[in-house]
């Protein structure tokens, strides 16, 4: 057993025998799959702790000729797959982390030197009697050993991007290091499978195809690896059944990605942390702070700004993914940024409808992180005082709640303020701690037509009482409450018990002041 060559199961069983584990295995039987055929390159991209690293040590182990599969694996989803045994333990496994050799040299040369000094290294202790050609090659090296052995190489790589994150905007050294991971990949006899894993996909270069052999897996299209992105809905509410963790809160705060070979799918970082502790809160700064996030909300682009207020709203958009150069410094248009976002996990994507939107409760406070802390002027006041604003119309003040409306009244520049579209958007936002304490829904159905904004008191919350928000441009506030009492919401709140507050609305667009008025009613049946 080498460090690099056949480095054994120690870290799987580590994962395995951990206190929460959740099994996944099955993506095993997509690798038996292709192993030695023309699908044999496999690229996984996903955001950060999204378990690449355990999934590449049991790659890793599974196929490692030293190992014991048998007993690693006994029990787990693989070993009911009929004819697994034919794959396991049969093959010389390389594993490579990029991060190790890239933070431990000072450019990309070096790097490249020490990686192939480090696996020759290895390899000729494994095998230091073969003839060799030049054994200061690595590809010469591995091909004559694979000449001997009749034996193909799997090759894992964890962590192949982070040369494109830390070399950003060095398109010479990003170009050394593809064209490296070519040479050493594309067409040799000596490759069974490639594994390799990062958070972004494979960097495009105009017609530079250096790695067109790759088959991709990312957040923007999983294909059929789509179970194996994050805990699905059944893992999570199995993990919470055990524990005894409130599911629906589980899904509150880590739900909200969703692929349609899988349906939902959860952070399991996140989810891990969470029902290991009991306590449900925001996970993810403890992989990246907002400031990256801040980053690339406040690019100077066309549209940006306002998609991402729309996006807090609670909006999905629609977006092209198809012109991002797979780089994080490479950007022609809003669209590439926000599809940066979906693959660094800050945004969902539904495939489908080609839309993203914010997943759940963690993220979305990371947006608010970000604002709240940026140069947004008034958006980021809005946010900061929407406690305040919930207050006075749960207090019944309906004069500072249009005042706290009225702070909250987003710049043209921000926002295509002139319709009650946009009003609404602007009051979801203005109303964003709200969130922890409702249930908020956009244009719920009713008896006779659609109330604007509904939120319903969360479970907990049963002191609060309902709120229904009728927006109207250009109208009389009175005509927003008339509109509440004629279309019955009351009757849309189903299985709901209590007091309701009829919130109305209303915008000015000459005078560009707002009115509010508030009223109070009991639902009894």
């Amino acid at each position: 057993m080498g460090i690099y060559l056949n480095p054994g199961d120690e870290l799987f069983r580590q994962a395995i025998n951990s206190k929460i584990y959740v099994d996944k295995t099955g993506l095993l039987r997509y690798t038996n799959s292709v192993v030695e055929t023309s699908q044999k390159y496999i690229c996984v991209s996903r955001p950060r702790r999204f378990g690449k690293s355990m999934a590449a040590n049991m790659v890793a182990a599974f196929y490692d000729r030293t190992a014991d599969a048998p007993a690693t694996f006994r029990g787990l989803a693989i070993t009911h797959v009929k004819g697994y045994e034919e794959y396991c333990n049969r093959y010389d496994v390389l594993q490579v982390n990029m991060q190790d050799f890239l933070s431990g040299t000072k450019d990309m040369v070096e790097m490249l030197a020490l990686l192939q000094k480090s696996l020759l290294w290895d390899l000729l202790e494994e095998y230091p009697s073969y003839r060799y050609f030049d054994t200061n090659s690595l590809v010469r090296t591995m091909a004559d050993i694979h000449r001997q052995t009749k034996r193909p190489f799997v090759i894992v790589i964890d962590e192949w991007d982070c040369i494109f994150r830390e070399y950003k905007e060095n398109t010479e050294e990003q170009r050394k290091y593809l064209d490296f991971l070519r040479m050493w990949l594309k067409d040799k006899s000596y490759v069974g499978l490639v594994y390799m894993t990062g958070i972004l996909p494979i960097k495009k270069y105009g017609t530079h195809s250096a790695l067109n052999m790759f088959w991709e897996f990312s957040m923007a299209d999983p294909m059929n690896l789509a179970p194996y992105v994050g805990f699905t809905k059944e893992e999570v509410k199995s993990l919470c059944d055990r524990y005894s963790r409130s599911y629906e809160e589980c899904r509150r705060w880590y739900d909200g990605y969703y692929f349609e070979e899988a349906g939902e799918v959860y952070s399991p970082y996140s989810v891990v942390k969470a029902v290991y502790s009991g306590k449900f809160g925001n996970y993810w700064n403890q992989t990246e702070t907002y400031e990256a996030l801040k980053i690339y909300i406040s690019m100077n682009f066309d549209g940006l700004r306002d998609a991402i207020i729309r996006l807090m709203a609670g909006e999905s958009l629609r977006i092209n993914t198809q012109t991002f150069s797979n780089d994080m410094s490479t950007f022609s248009s809003a669209d590439d940024v926000l599809t940066l976002l979906v693959h660094l996990g800050y945004l969902a994507y539904r495939q489908a409808e080609e839309e993203v939107y914010i997943p759940n409760q963690e993220i979305m406070q990371e947006y608010y992180n970000a604002v709240t802390n940026s140069d947004w002027g008034i958006v980021a006041r809005a946010l900061k005082q929407s406690e305040q604003l919930l207050q006075a119309v749960l207090s019944q003040d309906a004069e500072t709640a249009a005042r706290g409306i009225e702070e909250a009244h987003m710049e043209t520049s921000h926002l295509q303020y002139n319709d009650e579209n946009a009003l609404a958007y602007t009051l979801s936002l203005a109303f964003y701690s709200a969130r922890q304490k409702y249930l908020i829904f956009r244009e719920l159905p009713t008896g006779k037509g659609f109330a604007d904004l509904v939120f319903l008191p969360r479970p907990g919350q049963a002191e609060l009482p309902a709120l229904v928000l009728e927006l109207k441009w250009n109208h009389e506030v009175q005509a927003a409450i008339g509109q509440i009492r004629e279309k019955q919401y009351g009757k849309a709140l189903e299985g709901y018990m209590g007091k309701i507050l009829a919130v109305g609305i209303s915008y000015d667009k000459n005078s560009r002041k707002h009115e509010c008025l508030i009223e109070e009613y009991e639902k009894r049946e």
